[in-house]
């Protein structure tokens, strides 16, 4: 595969510039390894957490920070990302290493963290045709999507100090009516079709399966590929909403992003991964790939479904 698919910057965009020169007297100071003059860039596609590629020398670095006038106590907590990375590390390799975390907002305005910056491909919705994968790679990659998110099911949370990150307990229940206050919160609008499907959540909430560190938003465009091998996952990135919690539901939000080709035209239109591709495996096959390898039992397959559609 070419160079050319690697995921790259751009220019900053208006009004998110940082301060150069604060952020490189900072950095140097903490990371005195570093030498030579900083030049920034932005990765476009985010607009909740701010990312920007540093350069200082040979290094690439990846720097994080909340929006522009966001509450960053409560949605954009850069703390709590960079807590996550620094103990997931250790157990998981498919995460970028987390080098520092500064919550002077004097430096660049806000707090931030700085990671190394992991090379490789990213698959979106709309990304040109000439980069679209062959079938029997595009199946392949899905594979290594399930067998990652297993894996990441897997992994011992106490053992790496994550056990207070969330409230497993009755974690299904809450995320359940914490959606549906949501939705009725933004409401502009009475939509039938949504409120029966609240209604039928609220009253299929099946037993709790069990406790896991989760994603929350894990699908194609959150995985970085090997360049010279797309069916490698080299690292799981933007671990804002992860949260210990049931994982089935972290399932459920998957099959909701995974849109079938043979599914309705108003389905097709909310697609948000490229999971229509040739090769790709159907839902059905992505929840039993996941059972084979979890060794999970999913036995309310359309509750967690319909919950990562709702959302």
């Amino acid at each position: 595969m070419e160079d050319k698919w690697i995921d790259r910057p751009a220019p900053v965009r208006k009004g998110e510039e940082l301060d150069a020169g604060r952020l490189q007297a900072y950095l140097q100071e903490h990371l005195p390894e570093l030498s030579g003059t900083l030049n920034i860039e932005q990765f476009p596609r985010g607009f909740s957490n701010l990312t920007y590629l540093l350069e200082i020398g040979e290094r690439q670095l990846v720097l994080r920070r909340p929006p522009f006038g966001a509450n960053i106590k409560s949605a954009h907590d850069m703390s709590r990302e960079y807590r996550i990375l620094s103990r997931l590390v250790k157990a998981y390799p498919k995460v970028p290493r987390p080098l520092l975390y500064c919550e002077d907002d004097s430096v660049i305005g806000a707090p931030f963290y700085v990671m190394e910056r992991v090379q490789g491909v990213i698959l979106r919705p709309n990304m040109p045709e000439a980069m679209h994968p062959s079938p029997s790679l595009m199946g392949r990659i899905a594979g290594a999507l399930v067998d990652t998110l297993a894996e990441l099911h897997a992994v011992d949370y106490v053992a790496v100090g994550l056990d207070g990150l969330g409230r497993p307990q009755g974690y299904v229940r809450r995320q359940i009516e914490g959606w549906i206050a949501r939705y009725h919160n933004a409401r502009t609008e009475d939509i039938a079709d949504m409120e029966k499907a609240a209604a039928w959540l609220s009253q299929h909430i099946p037993p709790e399966s069990g406790a896991a560190l989760i994603h929350n938003d894990f699908k194609y465009d959150n995985l970085v590929l090997h360049p010279d091998d797309w069916a490698e996952v080299v690292a799981v990135l933007d671990w804002e909403m992860a949260t210990v919690g049931d994982p089935l539901m972290d399932l459920g939000t998957t099959l909701g992003y995974w849109i079938d080709p043979d599914d309705p035209p108003v389905m097709q239109r909310l697609q948000l991964s490229p999971t229509t591709l040739p090769g790709n495996p159907t839902r059905a096959e992505v929840l039993e790939l996941y059972i084979q390898k979890s060794g999970r039992e999913v036995p309310d397959p359309v509750f967690y479904y319909a919950y990562g559609i709702f959302k």
